[in-house]
């Protein structure tokens, strides 16, 4: 039934606009096919009135004109539905022009392409290139994992997913059952906001920890989108960004470069190993298991007691 509709709408605003004079509501009827199958006059005039106002509200401007016999018609002339045309200057289209090379490698490569011939179509000066304009920048946001794709949409269409997700400190994946929000990218990695259902809180996923295929879910959301989803700062506050103490670590020499980049002191003990004082945040433990046997934690002892759970929780499997 919504297809039928569209198309009707479809149909009365073609005749609208196509014409040069005010059409009648008769002449109408008997141009569309929906409307002949109205019935009696009282359908087709609830039908008609209907469209006629679903065409405004959708921004058709229609206007109503009586004649000399005093009979309505009505017609959407076009100067009065044209949109104005679309002036960009240097700035403006180079800024649409990075825009659409951030996308070259991901999924939405040709929509972007495609915006931007409709612009061109659209009036925009052929003297601009918005794809060279300050050529030294280079903007990529790289999408290599799968899951990227259907969680798009799912975030799109708000539909439930289920997909195989690995923690950091798990030997194998767990299935998660998840009602997805945002998609967001920090730091050449790309996660996923929701609500997971399993555990009923909100969480955020790393789409590369995910694997397997992402399947979808006919049901509907049971919890409430939030209108802002913080994806990067709840990134930041797992992955020990958001950091208020300090840890000591004992880190084999040559090894755990991003723990060296974070290091507000590093020490050479000798023997191929080094002692490093870090920034300490929720999920440190998480992350320094990643590290497995090139790291030690030394103190505050509840770090180095919540790394040990860890790896032993790993050597069980």
């Amino acid at each position: 039934m919504a297809i039928a509709k569209a198309e009707r709408l479809m149909n009365l605003a073609l005749c609208l606009l196509g014409t040069r004079r005010p059409l009648s509501k008769r002449e109408l009827r008997e141009s569309i096919e929906a409307y002949l199958e109205a019935g009696n006059d009282d359908s087709f005039n609830r039908m008609f009135e209907r469209d006629k106002d679903d065409l405004r509200e959708l921004g058709l401007v229609i206007a109503t004109v009586e004649n000399m016999d005093g009979e309505v018609g009505y017609l959407a002339r076009r100067d009065s539905n044209r949109l104005p045309a679309i002036t960009l200057d240097a700035e403006e289209a180079a800024a649409l022009g990075l825009a659409a090379k951030v996308w070259q490698q991901a999924r939405l490569a040709g929509a972007a392409s495609g915006a931007l011939q409709k612009l061109r179509a659209a009036g925009l000066p052929e003297d601009v290139d918005p794809y060279e304009a300050h050529g030294a920048l280079e903007p990529r946001i790289p999408v290599h994992e799968a899951a990227f794709e259907p969680l798009m949409l799912a975030c799109r269409d708000r539909r439930p997913v289920v997909f195989e997700y690995r923690k950091a400190s798990a030997a194998r994946p767990e299935p998660r059952h998840v009602e997805p929000w945002a998609l967001e990218c920090w730091r050449g990695h790309w996660y996923l906001a929701g609500f997971d259902r399993g555990r009923g809180a909100e969480r955020v996923f790393r789409l590369s920890r995910i694997t397997g295929k992402v399947r979808s879910r006919g049901t509907g959301f049971t919890a409430p989108v939030p209108d802002v989803v913080t994806v990067r700062e709840t990134v930041e506050s797992w992955a020990g960004e958001i950091a208020d103490r300090s840890a000591r670590i004992r880190l084999r020499s040559g090894a755990g470069y991003p723990l060296r980049a974070k290091a507000v002191e590093v020490r050479e003990l000798g023997d191929g190993w080094d002692e490093l004082e870090i920034p300490y945040g929720h999920g440190l433990d998480a992350w320094l298991v990643e590290f497995g046997p090139d790291v030690v934690v030394l103190e505050p002892a509840e770090l180095r007691a919540d790394v040990v759970d860890r790896l032993r929780a790993v050597a069980k499997g």
